[in-house]
């Protein structure tokens, strides 16, 4: 009797054991996962961008507005349509991060708001073919302030 009290006892911290290795398994593999992700993200986007150290740029926000539209009458557009434009943005103007991709309300049907090597502000026009129309310095000119509101740079 005194045996199989101790086989028992045995047998629970072996399967406890057990039990946490798996546990130590998957999460290894999750955290490895994420991180793989998240460095395949960075990669790539380093690729086409600039050179600027992960510690500045963690530092400061994408740019004005962030990366999500700022106007009502401007909306995200779709990954492989934001993909193209990013390349397309990116080999317009070369050494810049892009930090917004969306439609246009004003005089192109899609724009990319970029941040030059220098740190400027551009943003990247384009058609509605997809093909860059004009660079613009700034946050861009000519687009009219969405109905009852006034132009961004209008207040500046």
């Amino acid at each position: 009797m005194h045996d199989s009290t101790t086989t028992g006892g045995r047998r629970k911290r072996w399967v406890a054991a057990a039990g946490l290795l798996a546990a130590g398994v998957i999460s290894g593999g999750v955290l490895t996962s994420a991180l793989a992700a998240s460095a395949a993200s960075n990669s790539s986007t380093a690729s086409g961008s600039t050179a600027s150290s992960a510690g500045s740029a963690a530092a400061r926000p994408p740019g004005p507005g962030g990366a999500q539209p700022v106007r009502p009458d401007e909306k995200s557009v779709s990954s492989a349509t934001a993909a193209t434009l990013r390349a397309a943005a990116l080999q317009a103007v070369p050494g810049g991060t892009v930090y917004r991709i969306e439609t246009d309300a004003g005089d192109g049907a899609y724009e990319v708001h970029m941040t030059k090597a220098d740190g400027s502000l551009v943003t990247v026009k384009f058609g509605k073919n997809l093909k860059v129309t004009k660079v613009e310095s700034g946050m861009g000119t000519g687009d009219p302030a969405p109905s009852g509101q006034r132009s961004p740079r209008a207040a500046a």
